[in-house]
C-alpha cells in the first residue's frame, strides 16, 4: 500500500486547508495518508475544527511558520525529516509556499521516490519587492526542477507559472481544481437566511453584501472601502456590508468603517471570523472580492454553491471559477467605477440577482465538489507510482 505524506503550511481558513482535509479524509483505502501542518497565525482563524469535522488528526508543526525565520525554518525542516525517516512515505506532497520548500527539501535530502507540490496561489506578485520575488522565483525553479510533478489549481494559474514566471515548462505542471463539501452551501437556505438576518438585525428590504477574507494587504479591502462610499453616493437602496475575517490590517480598517459609519450612519459591520459561513452566506445577497492576487478564492466558490451572485476583481484563477456576466461579474483590479457599476446594477436590480444566481449551484457542484477533487488525485497519484515503476 503506497504511503503518502502531506504537508501543509499552516492549519488556517483558506482552500490549502480543505483540499488537504478532502484528499487524506476521502482518498481510497488503496492508500495510507498522514498529514502533517504549522500552526495559524494570530489574527487567523483557526481551521483545526475542520479536521475535527471530517475525524482528521494531523500531526502539528509549531516551528512551521508563515514569515521565514532561520532559527524556526530550520527547525521546521528537521522535525519533517525525522517525519520521513519514521513514516516511510513513497509519496510526499506539499502545498503551498513554506511546505513546498521545506517538505520538499526534506523529501529530497531523504530520497523519497516521488515528490509533489500543489501551487495554492504564488507569491511572485503583489506581496514582495522585486529582489525578493526574483528571490523566491529562483527557489521554486529549482524545487520544481527536482521534483517529480507540479500541480497548479487553475489552468490561469498553470500558464502563470509557465509562461510568465518560468517555473518550469508547461509539460511538467498538471492541472486538478480545488474540491469542497458544497451542500451545506446549498441546503437549508431559506430557515439559514431567516437565522442569519435576525442575528444581525438586517430588514427585509436591506441589501445585504459580504466580503470575507484575511485582513491583509493582498485582499485590498481599502477598494472595497472605496466602493462603499461610491455606492453608498449612487443608490437610495437600503444596504448594509459585512466584513466577514480578521487579520493584520484590522485596525487600519476598522479606522476607515468608524469614519464611513460617521457619515452614513450603521451602514457596515466588521464580524471577524464566522466558523458556519454556509448559515451566514445565506442571509446576504451578493458576495464580493477585491484582492490584488488570489490563487483559487474560496470564498466565491461558496458564495455560488449558495446561490449568490458575486463582483469580484480579475486575479488569479478567478476567471476558471466564475461564470462572467452569468453567475457574477468579473473587473480589472483598481478599477474602483466598473466595481461600483457592477455592485450598484445587482443592488439596483433583483432580476439581475436572480438571473445570476440560478446557474452557481450546477457550475461549482460539477467543477468542485470534494469527490471529484479525489478521484483527480488519486488518478495523478497512480500515473506516478506507474511511470516511477518504469
Amino acid at each position: 500500500m503506497p504511503k503518502i505524506l502531506r504537508i501543509i503550511n499552516r492549519f488556517n481558513i483558506g482552500g490549502p486547508t480543505y483540499n488537504a482535509t478532502f484528499l487524506t479524509r476521502y482518498i481510497s483505502n488503496d492508500y495510507e495518508t498522514l498529514l502533517i501542518g504549522g500552526c495559524h497565525e494570530e489574527g487567523e482563524a483557526d481551521s483545526l475544527h475542520i479536521l475535527e469535522q471530517y475525524d482528521l488528526d494531523p500531526l502539528l508543526i509549531q516551528e512551521m511558520q508563515r514569515i521565514p525565520s532561520f532559527k524556526g525554518d530550520r527547525a521546521a525542516y528537521k522535525k519533517i525529516k525525522q517525519i520521513i525517516q519514521e513514516f516511510k512515505p513513497d509519496i510526499v506532497h506539499t502545498h503551498a509556499a513554506k511546505a513546498g520548500a521545506l517538505g520538499r527539501k526534506a523529501a529530497f535530502a531523504c530520497k523519497v521516490p516521488i515528490v509533489i507540490h500543489t501551487f495554492h496561489g504564488h507569491v511572485f506578485h503583489s506581496y514582495f519587492g522585486k529582489v525578493k520575488t526574483s528571490i523566491f522565483k529562483l527557489i521554486e525553479r529549482r524545487l520544481a526542477k527536482k521534483s517529480d510533478g507540479i500541480i497548479a489549481i487553475s489552468e490561469i494559474q498553470k500558464n502563470e507559472l509557465a509562461e510568465i514566471h518560468k517555473i518550469c515548462p508547461a509539460s511538467k505542471i498538471h492541472v486538478i481544481p480545488l474540491g469542497f463539501d458544497l451542500e451545506k452551501f446549498h441546503l437549508n437556505k431559506i430557515e439559514n437566511r431567516k437565522i442569519t438576518r435576525e442575528k444581525f438585525n438586517i430588514s427585509q428590504d436591506e441589501i445585504a453584501i459580504a466580503i470575507v477574507g484575511r485582513l491583509a494587504p493582498i485582499k485590498n479591502h481599502s477598494l472595497f472601502l472605496d466602493v462603499v462610499e461610491k455606492t453608498l453616493a449612487e443608490t437610495t437602496k437600503k444596504i448594509r456590508f459585512f466584513i466577514v475575517g480578521d487579520g493584520e490590517e484590522r485596525e487600519r480598517i476598522e479606522l476607515r468603517v468608524n469614519q464611513i459609519i460617521e457619515k452614513h450612519g450603521r451602514v457596515i459591520e466588521m464580524t471577524s471570523w464566522i466558523k458556519n459561513i454556509g448559515e451566514f452566506n445565506s442571509g446576504m445577497d451578493i458576495l464580493c472580492l477585491t484582492s490584488d492576487n488570489e490563487g483559487t478564492p474560496v470564498s466565491l466558490i461558496e458564495a455560488q454553491a449558495g446561490g449568490l451572485p458575486i463582483v469580484t476583481t480579475d486575479v488569479g484563477g478567478v476567471k476558471d471559477i466564475v461564470l462572467n456576466g452569468e453567475t457574477g461579474w468579473v473587473v480589472p483590479k483598481n478599477n474602483i467605477s466598473l466595481f461600483t457599476e457592477k455592485l450598484v446594477l445587482l443592488i439596483e436590480d433583483e432580476t439581475e440577482r436572480l438571473r445570476l444566481s440560478e446557474k452557481g449551484w450546477d457550475f461549482v457542484k460539477s467543477k468542485f465538489h470534494y469527490t471529484i477533487l479525489v478521484k483527480n488525485m488519486e488518478e495523478y497519484y497512480q500515473y506516478l507510482l506507474n511511470k516511477k515503476k518504469k
